[in-house]
């Protein structure tokens, strides 16, 4: 009987050491198809960090909700951040996405200066960085993989070519400029004083920063109306929401907007429709918020080594009163 029970317990003891054999040489293989699975891209879920510059306006919101919903459709992690309108945020946003190794950087720069030390950072580090919306002044373009925005400069042009017909090319005009340093600032500018130069009785009696911003829209608005009220005849702002503060700044002075001064902006946001319906703002030009498809199909590109062209320019067009109605339903943003 002990001869017997000694042999019944060895024979299990080998059929256990089997079975776990078995179960290891099963979980190898399981692994294994697991690496490989990653090695081929299934596996791995692509991370991206994006550096926003705030949410200043309605244009920045809804370009970051593009973004968001992109990555979200492409199944991409992304790691967010909101500057909250400071370039130094942005510059240890992207030094963090770096430290984190993302996969490929979106960023949507407040200024176009000051970025070179931080991309050479993410370049040695083999990070790809797609700049959206704005442009960047750096002595190396192969800091970062490609563009992709509006035309600035011609956005301006087309708000100044619009107001120059509306007018007879006569007018007396309070510029509200966006951030400076700001790409579309700079480009909106001199792209409006350009558009202006043929007409010799357009002019531009004041300017000033509203930093992108309704509120100091209208505060700038209230400031330059009480001191050049009786001669402005039209005001030209660099984004719908500085244009819909000084709406509220011309009402406030007791006159009509879109009627006693003509208000003309650049964004193409739903607010601005609706106050063209109004009768309130007379003209936007549109400036595409929804980046996100074309910033992801960018990352991808350059993730294979594609070649990407240095500059993809988003077509914009001109929207006025009598236009904004049948368009006012078809606004995604």
């Amino acid at each position: 009987m002990k001869h017997t029970a000694t042999t019944s317990s060895l024979r299990w003891t080998a059929f256990a050491i089997l079975a776990a054999a078995i179960t290891t040489f099963t979980g190898c293989d399981k692994k294994s198809d697991t690496q490989s699975a990653n090695s081929q891209g299934g596996g791995k879920k692509l991370t991206v960090g994006f550096s926003q510059v705030g949410a200043e306006s309605d244009w920045r919101v809804a370009e970051t909700k593009s973004i968001k919903d992109e990555a979200a459709k492409r199944g991409v992690e992304l790691k967010f951040n909101d500057a909250e309108g400071k370039v130094e945020n942005q510059l240890t946003a992207i030094r963090s996405f770096i430290a984190q190794g993302v996969d490929a950087i979106i960023l949507a720069p407040k200024v176009e200066t000051g970025w070179e030390p931080v991309l050479k950072e993410a370049k040695a580090a083999k990070i790809p960085v797609i700049l959206v919306d704005r442009g960047i002044s750096v002595s190396d373009d192969s800091l970062f993989a490609t563009l992709i925005a509006s035309d600035f400069v011609a956005e301006g042009k087309l708000a100044a070519e619009w107001l120059a017909k509306k007018t007879g090319g006569k007018a007396k005009i309070i510029e509200l400029e966006g951030s400076p340093g700001a790409a579309p600032a700079i480009d909106r500018k001199k792209g409006f004083a350009a558009g202006i130069a043929a007409f010799p009785e357009m002019k531009i009696i004041a300017a000033q920063s509203g930093d992108f911003e309704t509120g100091k829209g209208k505060e700038v608005t209230e400031t330059l109306l009480q001191q050049h009220g009786k001669d402005v005849t039209a005001i030209y702002a660099h984004n719908d929401n500085m244009a819909l503060g000084a709406i509220e700044a011309i009402k406030a002075a007791g006159k009509k907007p879109g009627q006693d001064i003509i208000v003309l902006s650049i964004d193409g946001v739903k607010s601005a429709f609706q106050a063209m319906v109004k009768g309130e703002l007379n003209c936007t030009v549109e400036c595409n918020p929804l980046l996100g498809p074309a910033a992801f199909d960018a990352v991808e590109k350059a993730l294979k080594g594609d070649k990407l062209d240095k500059k993809t320019i988003v077509q914009d067009r001109v929207f006025d009163q009598s236009s904004a109605a049948a368009e006012l339903p078809n606004r995604k943003y």
